[in-house]
């Protein structure tokens, strides 16, 4: 876990290749959420500060791959079938290009960034070769060029041509093994490598909970699929002294335990792992909570009729979010804790009517005196909706990234970093 930072070495003068996640929402051409630019902000600042030529880059969205000559048709939503190959080129760069942020972080910035019209060639070399100290400019969507999610090589020396030092700042990217996220380095063609101050203090919150927690400790999980967090279940067994699980996955244990569960998620496939899970956590000791009571409905629907279920869920309802017993069991157990991390809802937190236990147990951990550490994702989006985010001690950057963190797997944008 200890990796080298930005302030481990001497950037002065320095072409710093830095992976951001400017992945932000854009609807209307408005970037409707820059939090993620926010959050680059203190490392770009430190290293223009210090006087390296600082070159960004990063994704935006899902684009098909524009530098291929057959685009997947496959792949194109039914109200976009009758546009040309052109026309779809044309509309995907436009709505994916990183150029928006480039205007913004220029308003942030001071005019220092400059943008550069692609990722490699002749506009992005120019852009590199006339940036001077202390500023900064960003290149075009990386996901752009199918080289980049498929770690080229070849790619990855181009890339790399701009760097005499690779930072990474993006941990929502952190565990793809990419070409700006790990390749450039793990190809060679980087000797240092370094991360920048997001990285970093998801690696010392996340980690250091994991390795050296304050006690007790206690993961709560929620969710729909079982099978999404198998590794993460496993991995925390070891190490906490309660687990709660909430969300759908709930109902895969129910089962499980040899309850009816109507119509709600249940992987069927999965039962005998969550039995032997439960056996799991009375051997190790852990106080395993699993939901007493049920919010029931029967459809899908924010508006469905609905009631609360102790035990077996009837055929033709499903359960939703977790009963009021259920939040008291679960606020109960968090009340003496120190060390919290929390990863996916209690319920359908998107249905007003079935956000209330994940409503419950936000606010549970916005009044205790614990390190509370949120793992990105649903889990991050409600305690932000619900202005509880200052009181948490750490909100993850990257969903993904941190439930792999938390299973213990080998991140490999981090793992390229130098070592302290």
């Amino acid at each position: 876990m200890a990796k080298k930072t930005i302030e481990d070495i001497n950037v002065f003068g320095k072409r710093c290749l830095v992976r951001v996640d400017f992945n932000v929402p854009v609807k209307g051409g408005v970037i409707t959420d820059e939090t993620r630019i926010q959050g680059a902000l203190p490392t770009i600042k430190y290293l223009m500060n210090q006087g390296a030529k600082v070159i960004l880059c990063s994704h935006l969205g899902r684009p098909f791959n524009i530098c291929n000559e057959v685009i997947d048709r496959k792949k194109i939503k039914p109200a976009d079938a009758d546009k040309t190959d052109d026309q779809l080129r044309e509309e995907t760069i436009k709505k994916c290009s990183l150029k928006i942020v480039a205007d913004r972080l220029n308003e942030l910035l001071d005019g220092k960034v400059t943008w550069a019209d692609d990722v490699i060639g002749e506009k992005a070399e120019a852009a590199v070769n006339a940036c001077k100290n202390g500023e900064c400019v960003l290149l075009e969507n990386l996901r752009f060029y199918k080289e980049e999610t498929k770690n080229d090589k070849g790619f990855c020396e181009k890339l790399a041509r701009f760097a005499d030092v690779y930072v990474n700042d993006a941990f929502g990217t952190a565990h793809r093994a990419h070409a700006s996220t790990a390749g450039v380095v793990q190809y060679g063609f980087v000797k240092d490598a370094v991360c920048g101050y997001l990285i970093q203090k998801e690696l010392e919150v996340i980690g250091g909970a994991l390795e050296n927690p304050a006690r007790p400790f206690v993961a709560m999980l929620g969710g729909a699929k079982v099978s999404d967090k198998i590794g993460v279940i496993n991995n925390l067994l070891e190490k906490v002294d309660t687990l709660i699980v909430g969300g759908g996955m709930a109902y895969t244990f129910f089962a499980a335990q040899g309850k009816t569960v109507g119509d709600s998620l249940c992987e069927v496939d999965k039962i005998d792992l969550a039995k032997e899970l439960i056996a799991k956590a009375k051997d190790k000791g852990v106080n395993f909570l699993l939901p007493v009571d049920t919010v029931v409905s029967n459809a899908f629907d924010n508006n469905a009729d609905s009631k609360v279920v102790e035990g077996n869920i009837p055929e033709g309802w499903m359960g939703m979010d977790i009963g009021p017993k259920t939040r008291d069991l679960f606020t109960n157990a968090l009340k003496d804790a120190k060390t919290v991390i929390w990863n996916g809802p209690m319920g359908v937190f998107e249905m007003p009517n079935f956000a209330v236990g994940t409503k419950t147990v936000a606010a549970a951990l916005a009044d205790i005196d614990a390190i509370t550490i949120i793992g990105g994702g649903d889990s991050a989006a409600a305690v932000t909706q619900l202005g509880y985010a200052a009181k948490m001690t750490h909100i993850s950057t990257g969903g993904g990234a941190s439930l792999e963190l938390m299973e213990g797997l080998v991140l490999p944008g981090c793992d390229c970093l130098n070592d302290k």
